[in-house]
């Protein structure tokens, strides 16, 4: 097979044992995020492809040549960290120059060119990084990061310093700048949102092991376990036969139903169940039910709502449904 594979990976820290016998595959040109909580073993896989950290057990290899003996800076591999970690006495040019030092002169200003047009900064080239806000920092970084023309680069929660909204903008420019130079990229983050807009597969990792591999929609639509669902943002899980009861979505007697952010609405066809609460979020406002098996489950309402009880169903668009 071409590309990254990753077999029966083990990395330790001391008696910890932060990757338990991972294994992955990366296509060439594809984009794999894994996400995961702090301490789910995600970066230390990440470290562990690159080289940074010792595999106590298993391999890394490139297409099908083994590289876990390889030293890091021999494997063509590519990083790019939180923190970018430019260089403040270099330009921006120096910075995105930086390892291409064997390159001719007239080679290094073209591909350095070429690189701040494909990351929106065309003309930055002679700024002090200093200059830059955090966002055109992080694009250089990228650009950096590049330049070499790594076979896989490896992303290690890029974008996590940034705000929100900058987040959201910058994970569409990080897409189409890793499509539009067929760069073969794993991605590390613990945010859903952007994993799912990057990503052709995306993963799930907890306690050093790796839940499930899928394309973004089949992992959100068919999580492998409940420990999955759970993390996705799934709650509650109700039995086949409660889920009957609230309508529309079927499960069978050794299942359950996992109810999404907004797979429970609002429908006069519904199952009446009593208001334990009421809050306003974001032009919106949350009420909590109470389920007929007691549990508690949240309705997304353009409006409060008046009375002690509404009328809700499950919409199969915001439910799963998992093994029990």
């Amino acid at each position: 097979m071409r590309g990254l594979q990753v077999r029966g990976a083990v990395v330790r820290y001391g008696d910890l044992v932060a990757v338990d016998g991972v294994d992955l595959a990366v296509e060439p040109g594809e984009i794999v995020a894994l996400l995961g909580a702090s301490g789910s073993g995600k970066s230390s896989l990440l470290r562990g492809i690159a080289g940074l950290e010792p595999l106590a057990a298993g391999e890394v290899s490139w297409d099908g040549d083994d590289v876990s003996a390889v030293p890091v800076h021999a494997r063509g591999f590519g990083m790019m960290f939180q923190d970018g970690q430019l260089f403040a006495h270099l330009s921006v040019a120096g910075n995105i120059g930086y390892g291409l030092y064997r390159e001719p002169c007239v080679r290094r200003r073209a591909r350095v060119e070429e690189l701040l047009a494909i990351v929106g900064l065309p003309g930055y080239g002679g700024r002090r990084v200093g200059e830059l806000s955090g966002g055109q920092a992080q694009r250089v970084a990228l650009a950096r990061s590049l330049a070499p023309r790594p076979r896989l680069l490896l992303l290690d929660e890029p974008l996590s310093a940034l705000d929100r909204n900058l987040r959201e903008h910058l994970v569409g420019v990080l897409g189409e700048v890793l499509r539009t130079t067929g760069t073969t990229a794993f991605y590390v983050t613990h945010d859903q949102d952007e994993a799912f807009a990057l990503a052709d597969r995306v993963g799930v990792m907890a306690d050093g092991q790796m839940l499930q591999l899928d394309m973004p929609e089949t992992l959100w639509r068919r999580p492998a376990s409940r420990q999955v669902a759970e993390f996705l943002g799934y709650q509650p899980f109700v039995s086949a036969d409660v889920a009957a009861r609230l309508g529309r979505v079927r499960g069978g007697a050794g299942e359950l139903v996992a109810i999404g952010p907004a797979g429970l609405v609002l429908s006069p066809t519904g199952d009446e169940v009593p208001i334990v609460d009421q809050r306003h979020h974001r032009g919106e406002v949350l009420i909590d039910v109470r389920l007929p098996d007691g549990q508690t489950a949240t309705v997304r309402s353009p409006e409060r709502m008046e009375g002690e009880v509404l009328t809700v169903a499950l919409d199969p668009a915001g439910c799963a449904v998992i093994p029990r």
